[in-house]
């Protein structure tokens, strides 16, 4: 599936006669993902020589590409620069990563905070991809009459 294929996919949404931004199907996962120190070598901008030849970690690309199978969309939201583009890309395909795009320009820092009218789902990354499962945690929501229903 080509980034233009995902567009296809996409279903219109309509709340009280207005239109909203459109959603992916039911199923189907829109996966953001880091790229230095999450699939492969964790290497700083300041160092971009390293990113050529960064070690892969297999288990990242097992992964993804089963999900890239599996008709989820994949992009890479990475801290790199445009100025890492190209290298980046190669890097990807060389070792043979599927995916439908590349967002560069990530703040750098992390605590990331994500607030967006879409549902949002956070998975940190400790050191080894595996199939996702579901736990129970606590989250920081808006004090408001949309979050104050999902008490009851």
């Amino acid at each position: 599936m080509k980034k233009e294929e995902i567009e296809g996919k996409l279903q219109e949404l309509t709340v009280n006669g207005e239109h909203l931004s459109p959603i992916l199907p039911e199923g189907i996962k829109n996966y953001l993902i880091d790229i230095d120190g999450t699939i492969c070598d964790d290497i700083p901008n300041e160092e971009p020589e390293r990113m050529a030849t960064a070690k892969v970690y297999p288990d990242a690309l097992v992964t993804l590409n089963k999900w890239y199978d599996e008709g989820h969309v994949i992009f890479f939201f990475t801290s790199r620069t445009e100025a890492h583009r190209q290298v980046t890309e190669k890097w990807l395909n060389d070792h043979g990563f599927k995916y439908h795009g590349m967002v560069m320009g990530k703040p750098r820092g992390g605590n990331y905070h994500w607030i967006d009218n879409h549902l949002v789902k956070a998975t940190r990354f400790n050191g080894k991809f595996t199939d996702l499962v579901e736990k129970d945690v606590k989250i920081q929501v808006f004090d408001d009459e949309y979050n104050d229903e999902l008490n009851d």
